[in-house]
């Protein structure tokens, strides 16, 4: 009796982590998603700063897609970053209380992500970066043309001043056309639109960044725990199906007891029945042993 409570306990174990795991699951899953998300709008961001970047101007439409693309990138990566966050502290505290195997599958699985998230991230700042220093040499092929030749430290000077007016004040009386002047102005005003979208990220860019160095060998030994992750997922997920058969069958355990007594019964009295059965086998004598005719 021991025994049944024993298992009935373990079951309702096994159900309950097997429950936890669901969610933690659910969780993972949905940042893999938003990750993936931002990747594709890097990818489209990419795309923009090229159309931006092949024309003096760029257009008013060109500007909003981006800047709309921006926003849907800030959100989604402030959104993992939140839940990556929360699966850390929530590691730290549960880390006595939970099954080691399911706390090395939700540390990899959170390992992971984090440096997937700080590539995808690495991935766009290096596009910001990129599309600024080819703005910036864009602005100052401009200068140059006008025969204001500058150096990349007193252009960054221009540039940090945030204001176009002041940035274009030593350049208007230099017979510069309307134009170079105006790309000039437009470049200018899409290097501190993006400076303002880097620095919003920045903190967030480098806190992941941060906990993805300090996981140490998790990090160091990536495409391994990616493996075992999934070997540990799967047998995760049968366990949970064995936990689910096994609490149907604790249920059924008196009824199946009590079949597997009635079977033994019926095959004992039916052997029983055999053996005091008379035999019916002749004598092999009877014929032999008759007295023949005289």
């Amino acid at each position: 009796m021991q025994t049944c409570d024993q298992d009935d306990d373990e079951v309702e174990i096994a159900v309950d982590n097997a429950a936890f795991m669901d969610e933690f699951f659910s969780q993972i899953e949905d940042i893999r998603n938003s990750i993936d998300k931002i990747d594709e709008n890097v990818a489209e961001v990419k795309k923009l700063y090229s159309i931006i970047l092949s024309a003096p101007t760029s257009d008013q439409k060109t500007q909003d897609d981006l800047e709309a693309i921006t926003n849907d990138i800030k959100k989604m990566a402030n959104n993992a970053r939140n839940k990556l966050k929360t699966i850390e502290r929530n590691l730290e505290s549960e880390e006595q209380e939970r099954v080691s195997a399911d706390m090395r599958i939700r540390k990899s699985q959170h390992a992971v992500l984090s440096r997937k998230f700080v590539e995808v991230m690495t991935k766009y700042n290096e596009a910001q970066v990129d599309f600024r220093e080819r703005s910036k040499g864009r602005i100052q092929r401009q200068l140059e043309i006008t025969g204001k030749a500058t150096t990349d430290d007193e252009l960054e000077e221009m540039l940090e001043s945030g204001n176009a007016a002041v940035f274009t004040a030593g350049i208007v009386d230099s017979g510069i056309s309307k134009q170079a002047l105006s790309e000039i102005e437009a470049r200018h005003k899409d290097i501190v639109r993006l400076e303002s979208s880097i620095k919003e990220l920045h903190d967030m860019f480098v806190d992941i960044a941060m906990l993805v160095e300090s996981q140490g060998e998790i990090v160091d030994n990536i495409e391994q725990n990616v493996s075992k992750s999934v070997d540990h997922i799967t047998v995760a997920k049968e366990q949970t199906k064995k936990a689910v058969r096994y609490q149907t069958k604790a249920r059924k355990k008196k009824i199946i007891i009590g079949e597997s007594c009635a079977v033994d019964i019926l095959v004992i009295l039916i052997l029983t029945n055999l053996t005091l059965q008379p035999t019916s086998v002749s004598s092999p004598c009877t014929q032999s042993c008759r007295p023949s005719a005289s």
